[in-house]
């Protein structure tokens, strides 16, 4: 369970840290790394690149792997003599081990579900013929490996609710195989669809076959190195070869392109297809399945705004946009009078951006943003406002699914302090009946959840979420983590963690600052930290650390940063900017390389957000923060705690 042991790794580490723990450990040896005389002239700056040598594959090169050992000697040396990590553990496991289930998903006449006994590694599928008929095992992924890396990545079931297409993600790489299986026989058929990443396939609306896209297989060796190009669209026929796929769209003379085809519904006569490159801006096109011939029709061709496909009723399609409309409208297009003026707006934008839409028979139910929480509403097709959905609170909508064959919403919400509970919504009455809830092991009601909002550097409002126990005393004397993200339009809303709760219930202070970058409010917020703006995600993460000083909460010495992959990279350059502000640096995954992030495997894509250090006036932004290339001998920085994978 390596996810588990990070965990308990982590909260021990920042317990000793964070001054709760008394094993006075001091003068840790680290092997020696080696340097090489590696240098870059980039637009006449020269940047030495003495690890240049540690990109390598440590699958692939010994090199690496023997460092990587050596390393991991003197970190879990230092973790193993904690004293409170025993004590962690103990606590950890047992608020961990309570029942989790996703909302349901109702597909092919059928109701599919995941759910996870308490402390297993990957949940177990499930299925149901109807809402209160018997549980069905689908997949159970646990038996996939001795070790548990091997998990289910999503799956597709067919208009007929006959085949399930799933695909498989080994060891935690973006690659996956897709298989189908048969519900009738529950086995699977010989079909392997090898090679498929960053694409849901989608069944055609036949069943005979599913559209997926592909790259060309990598060089041998290079699978978790090589930058990916020349994503394909084919057409697999069940009971075929993967190598007998018929091709149904490429761009070799644009070859960083991205496909995705609109989820169809059975008898559908067009298929849409979403066209990426590397950030949430897209093209549309459409091809008409009764004359395949004339290939894909272009809809919408020019880049700059977002079009999320959500659904069709024959040959009127429904987005989600920004496209005038920086916190997201709901449009509907006719395929067969594409231009703009035909456009039709059925929810028009609000103060609150919209964070994710579902058509639900024949109406379009609407998850709002709301300084940072979820509201719902839903309109009829024809865009009038039918009512709101209450909630339990402030909290997440997550998972919400729909059937265009009734009127049944589901949904999971969940916040801070409210434990996982599963909803269904007549979307036509607006009845609402919990039909599942989590029960956990732990008091909840010791804790307060408050939002607050503070200033950044130049003025900006940023709300933060605050958990902690109501018998703090906001003295400055209390351990904290402060969390954020801030980039790719990701929000950080709130949700149910008991690790998270039981590092307040030990007195701990959890934050979560929303800080820019995000999609909290929509695409403005996204845009103001992007690219040349990115500094001010890392100064509004600094000024939610101020704040926290500031009104007693924390201290410096008791003051602990964290963040995973884009929030792996906030914290290093917070680190390395205010060494001074921090008792201690936990980044995940992170990305600390600047100047050389695009050179792997899907890196290219993440340019959007951060910039090329390809082009002038963008290199010398992510010079002047990469973690890597700012950090300065004879700094004191805090103790650190840096953790990435070796397929990342």
């Amino acid at each position: 369970m390596r996810r588990f042991v990070l965990f308990i790794a982590g909260f021990a580490l920042l317990a000793s840290f964070a001054g709760c723990s008394k094993s006075g450990q001091t003068g840790l040896e680290y092997p020696q790394t080696r340097r090489v005389a590696q240098v870059d002239t980039m637009f006449g700056t020269v940047v030495a690149d003495p690890y240049r040598w540690l990109e390598n594959d440590v699958r692939e090169d010994t090199a690496v792997a023997n460092w990587v050992d050596e390393e991991n000697k003197v970190t879990f040396a230092y973790l193993n003599a904690i004293p409170e990590r025993d004590r962690i553990h103990a606590k950890l496991e047992k608020v961990w081990n309570y029942e989790r289930e996703s909302p349901l998903l109702k597909r092919g006449g059928r109701y599919f579900y995941d759910h996870n006994d308490g402390l297993q590694n990957q949940a177990v599928v499930f299925y149901k013929d109807s809402l209160t008929g018997p549980a069905h095992q689908l997949f159970d992924p646990n038996t996939w490996s001795e070790d548990a890396t091997v998990a289910l990545a999503d799956f597709e079931v067919s208009h007929d609710g006959r085949y399930v297409a799933y695909g498989i993600a080994d060891g935690g790489t973006d690659w996956r195989t897709w298989r189908i299986r048969d519900m009738r026989t529950g086995k699977d058929l010989p079909d392997k669809l090898e090679w498929v990443k960053f694409n849901t396939p989608q069944w055609a609306p036949d069943d005979k076959g599913i559209y997926y896209c592909r790259y060309p297989a990598p060089k041998e060796g290079e699978a978790f190195q090589q930058s990916n190009y020349n994503m394909t669209l084919y057409l697999h026929k069940l009971g075929t070869n993967q190598s007998q796929d018929a091709q149904i769209y490429a761009n070799p003379e644009q070859p960083d392109l991205g496909f995705q085809v609109g989820r169809t519904e059975a008898g559908d006569r067009y298929l849409t297809l979403q066209i990426w490159h590397a950030g949430h801006d897209n093209l549309l096109s459409y091809m008409d399945l009764k004359n395949p011939n004339k290939g894909f029709m272009p809809v919408v061709t020019e880049w700059g705004s977002e079009y999320n496909y959500l659904g069709s009723d024959g040959p009127e399609s429904y987005f989600r946009t920004d496209d005038g409309a920086p916190n997201y409208r709901i449009i509907a297009i006719d395929v067969r009078k594409p231009d703009k003026a035909n456009w039709r707006e059925i929810v028009p934008e609000s103060e609150d951006a919209i964070e994710g839409t579902e058509l639900v028979g024949n109406y379009v139910v609407v998850n709002y943003l709301h300084d940072v929480s979820s509201r719902l509403a839903v309109y009829s097709l024809k865009g009038e406002h039918v009512h709101d959905l209450s909630l339990p609170g402030l909290g997440t909508v997550s998972g919400m699914h729909g059937s265009r064959a009734d009127n049944e919403l589901f949904f999971q919400f969940s916040s801070f302090a409210t434990p996982l509970q599963n909803h269904r919504v007549d979307v036509a009455s607006g009845e609402d009946t919990i039909y599942w809830k989590s029960t956990v092991d732990i008091d909840v009601s010791q804790f307060t959840v408050t939002q607050v909002f503070y200033e950044s550097k130049d003025g900006t409002r940023i709300p933060m979420f605050l958990t902690y126990r109501k018998d703090l005393q906001r003295d400055g004397n209390n351990p904290t983590i402060l969390y954020g993200y801030g980039g790719f339009n990701a929000s950080m809303t709130p949700y149910y963690s008991s690790t998270r709760l039981t590092w307040c219930a030990m007195g701990g202070v959890y934050a979560i600052a929303n800080i820019r970058g995000g999609g909290e409010y929509g695409k403005a917020w996204h845009e103001a930290g992007m690219k040349l703006n990115k500094q001010n995600v890392f100064d509004d993460f600094i000024a939610a650390a101020q704040w926290l000083i500031d009104n007693k909460y924390t201290s410096t010495p008791k003051l602990a940063i964290n963040g995973g992959s884009n929030g792996g990279l906030l914290v290093g350059a917070c680190e390395v900017q205010r060494p001074d502000l921090f008792g201690a640096c936990v980044p995940q995954v992170g990305v600390m390389d600047m100047l050389r992030f695009n050179k792997f495997t899907a890196g290219r894509f993440w340019t959007d957000d951060y910039g090329s250090p390809e082009v002038e006036d963008q290199f010398r932004a992510l010079y002047a923060y990469s973690p890597y290339h700012n950090i300065k001998d004879g700094t004191k920085y805090p103790p650190t705690f840096i953790t990435t994978a070796d397929t990342d």
